[in-house]
């Protein structure tokens, strides 16, 4: 067992470097990432456990409570949480709190890549990408200092009840949108987006993507194609993909990434 353990959920790599950028600074961690059911539950000896994810839809993404909830965190372990979130954070800082009762917590606004709602470029306060990375790097450095410190934050999150219900209509939105992915001409059929589901909802059909209905929303597969081909109806065409520049898409498909 590794001396700190991150739970990570993360769709475009944000989140991932963030939670590596945090590891190196502690060492000896392991990055359990939360696309799917994490491969660590019992987290006995360790003595930090922290989650890094970002809002979605005003909550938590895909199934990340019920992994926290498998989570065994003993009595007197340190504990700390870093959301990232486009506008606003939601509710999923407070939803983690309740099972996990943090000791530190801290937020970010970082790009949105949920660009079938809203371009990348709309963020608050608006940033370049250099400069929205030039932030992440900065803040994790902070968070890093903090949690080697064991810091306490002086309130708990905001619990943002009305962020609650939009969290809920949002996630019963995906199946309905998965309808609308399609790849175009460009596609290459390289199969990086099968690769990359979390659900193993995309399979190559005749050389290009076939999409299925059990979609967690994270966009990978737009974020990280390697030729831009992959679409969420008609308004993803023109707007820009923005996977972080730190992370390549096999990363997003480990159980378990150790840092020293």
């Amino acid at each position: 067992m590794s001396e700190n353990i991150i739970y990570c959920y993360s769709g475009s790599g944000h989140c991932l470097d963030m939670a590596k950028s945090i590891a190196r600074a502690l060492g000896d961690t392991d990055i359990v990432l939360m696309r799917s059911f994490p491969a660590v539950t019992d987290t006995t000896g360790a003595k930090r456990v922290g989650f890094v994810f970002p809002c979605y839809g005003g909550g938590l993404p895909g199934d990340v409570e019920e992994y926290v909830k498998a989570i065994h965190i003993e009595p007197g372990t340190y504990t700390f949480a870093v959301e990232q979130f486009a506008g606003y954070m939601g509710c999923g800082l407070h939803k983690i709190d309740e099972i996990v009762d943090l000791d530190y917590w801290n937020t970010i606004s970082n790009h949105s890549t949920c660009i079938w709602l809203m371009p990348h470029t709309l963020t608050f306060p608006p940033t370049s990408k250099d400069k929205a990375q030039l932030r992440l790097n900065i803040t994790a450095a902070e968070v890093a200092a903090a949690v080697k410190a064991m810091k306490r934050s002086d309130k708990k999150p905001p619990k943002k009840a009305f962020f609650a219900l939009e969290s809920k209509g949002f996630s019963g939105m995906h199946a309905a949108r998965s309808k609308k992915f399609a790849a175009n001409g460009s596609c290459i059929g390289c199969g990086t987006c099968v690769r990359i589901c979390p659900r193993g909802n995309i399979q190559i059909a005749r050389g290009k993507p076939s999409f299925g209905t059990n979609c967690i929303g994270c966009l990978s597969c737009v974020q990280f194609c390697p030729k831009g081909a992959i679409n969420v109806g008609k308004i993803t065409e023109k707007r820009e993909r923005f996977p972080n520049p730190n992370i390549k898409a096999a990363e997003l498909s480990e159980k378990v990434i150790h840092i020293d």
